[in-house]
């Protein structure tokens, strides 16, 4: 347990609090657990770190991983008792779902250690419910996806900007006067400004290493899956990042992968959870995983490019982004007349010269212009979406 305290005070030292992605504002830290979820590489391991440097006292707290060595001979709920009885306050575990019987010895440390608060973080496909044990009433869980526009210029470029409301937006209210042509740092965002770690060397190579871990080890651990599944995970994302956006038949994914038809769906569920794909549903569920998926998209446009670079047709890249970038504080779904639909609003996104005719008789309906600065009426620049979070 000395070793745990160890490593975790010499990360906190490293922990630069600089900058704080926009999840850390929203989650209310007062909970008595609290659980974190989101694709790999999006910044969740360094958000808990920077609360911990920032708000509270390191000789109450403890960070661990669930992949430490430590848990081959040690179970959680043993140190979450002989880090009570030390006088211990706050027990941060990161990588959650890489230990088994996670969700009951949580429960268990929320019922035997009513003073002690837990925050967790794990994969976005982890299940609130799965197994006997029912977290549900007990955890507050948050998502939280990669950068925004507005991050990415804050983060890499020093940028600083509020972010807007769909309202706001809509209204012609964003600026940013630090900056006089903001086009080609949002074609620079597009290809590697969603993920933190781009900062760093090789993040082609760094990307692709998330990408295989999620398929290859955490969806098939959350979901017992055997190599061969695992595997055939990578080709339905190779099939769908080689043709998205596109609109899902079920029975010819099914005979290029050999596998069962009502398999498909779920595979895609589990992917889109994952953090690798985003499936635009149609007004008939509305909620993620009722409605009938109309189009299949990659999760976002760093992906594009990493992965199928000769699909990144301009289209496609304009309806991924504007896509994700909604989907972090709204419900988005088919629009029956346009591409988008966000509660009462329609949208369709083009170019510079894309017409009003699609929606010209429809009541707030706006196009969204990609390769404008700015924005009048309805039109609004594509890139004005990036400030929402």
């Amino acid at each position: 347990m000395e070793q745990l305290f160890v490593i975790f005070r010499k990360l906190l030292k490293e922990t630069d609090t600089s900058f704080f992605r926009y999840k850390h504002a929203d989650i209310n830290w007062n909970n008595r657990m609290i659980g974190l979820t989101g694709p790999r590489g999006v910044g969740k391991t360094t958000l808990i770190l920077q609360h911990i440097k920032k708000n509270l006292n390191p000789a109450e707290t403890l960070y661990v991983t669930a992949e430490d060595f430590y848990f081959a001979e040690n179970r959680l709920l043993n140190l979450a008792e002989a880090f009570a009885k030390r006088g211990g306050k706050n027990l941060f575990i990161d990588e959650i779902h890489k230990y088994k019987d996670w969700a009951k010895e949580l429960k268990l440390i929320y019922d035997y250690h009513p003073d002690l608060k837990v925050v967790f973080t794990g994969s976005s496909v982890l299940d609130l419910k799965k197994g006997s044990s029912d977290l549900s009433r007990r955890a507050v869980m948050y998502h939280m996806q990669g950068l925004s526009f507005r991050e990415y210029l804050q983060l890499f470029h020093q940028i600083s900007s509020p972010a807007y409301s769909l309202v706001e937006i809509l209204n012609h209210k964003v600026e940013l006067p630090e900056v006089e042509h903001p086009l080609p740092l949002f074609e620079d965002y597009l290809k590697k400004g969603y993920y933190p770690f781009a900062l760093d060397d090789d993040f082609e190579l760094r990307l692709q290493q998330v990408v295989n871990q999620t398929l290859e080890t955490d969806i098939p651990m959350y979901a017992d899956m055997n190599m061969a599944t695992g595997r055939k995970l990578k080709q339905l994302l190779s099939i769908i990042a080689h043709s998205v956006p596109f609109k899902p038949n079920m029975t010819k994914i099914a005979a290029a992968l050999s596998s069962s038809r009502n398999n498909i769906a779920d595979y895609c569920l589990f992917i889109e959870e994952a953090g690798m794909i985003s499936q635009l549903r149609n007004a008939t569920g509305g909620i993620k995983g009722l409605g009938k998926v109309d189009k299949i998209y990659l999760d976002n446009t760093n992906l594009i490019y990493n992965l199928a670079s000769e699909n990144a047709n301009t289209g496609n890249v304009r309806e991924t982004f504007f896509f994700n970038q909604l989907r972090a504080k709204h419900e988005i779904i088919m629009s029956p007349v346009a591409g988008f639909l966000v509660g009462e609003f329609t949208f369709e996104v083009g170019g510079k010269n894309k017409g009003m005719q699609q929606i010209q008789e429809v009541e707030n309906a706006f196009v969204v212009k990609d390769d404008i600065e700015d924005g009048f009426l309805n039109t609004i620049p594509l890139w004005h979406f990036g400030f929402m979070y």
